[in-house]
């Protein structure tokens, strides 16, 4: 196993980790914060900005990991309709879109986000925490799909991707 499919690999499992812990972290928040409010009538107010926050993160940092395990939304009626040299050229495409997406969008807007609210100072409402700090995984994901397709991209061209 080469080392870039090593390094690939734990990459994959350290996001799946992280993603699981998250996930956890969100379902005792929630069921805390049912259990506060139908038991002892009472409501924490950290538990709803802790939910959007770990939601946040859990949705954008999934959608990196979806990229690397290319199980990320398509319709292929059309692609299917390709020959194979089509299917490559595709293929291609398709990965120089998500690159440049993570890059303009993600890393370069994400970027000037967090610059924006740590320089703003802004902070959350309960938690007060910095909005830097939790926009910052826009930025980090969007470097982590410029990785993974480049990472496809080498094995698109070695032929060991063709779907």
């Amino acid at each position: 196993m080469k080392l870039a499919d090593l390094i690939f690999d734990k990459a994959c499992r350290i996001m799946e980790i992280f993603l699981i812990s998250i996930f956890g972290l969100l379902v005792i928040d929630v069921l805390g914060q049912v259990f506060s409010r139908y038991i002892l009538n009472t409501s924490f107010a950290f538990t709803e900005e802790l939910a959007r926050f770990s939601l946040i993160w859990l949705s954008i940092l999934g959608a990196a990991y979806l990229s690397a395990k290319r199980q990320h939304l398509s319709m292929d009626f059309l692609y299917q309709k390709f020959s194979d040299k089509n299917k490559k050229r595709a293929l291609v495409f398709i990965e120089i879109c998500i690159f440049l997406f993570a890059l303009i969008v993600m890393v370069i807007g994400g970027f000037n986000l967090v610059y924006t609210t740590l320089h703003l100072e802004q902070l959350s409402g309960t938690l007060r925490i910095p909005l830097g700090y939790i926009y910052a995984i826009l930025p980090i994901s969007g470097l982590l799909m410029m990785w993974f397709s480049i990472y496809h991209l080498a094995k698109i061209n070695t032929n060991k991707i063709t779907e």
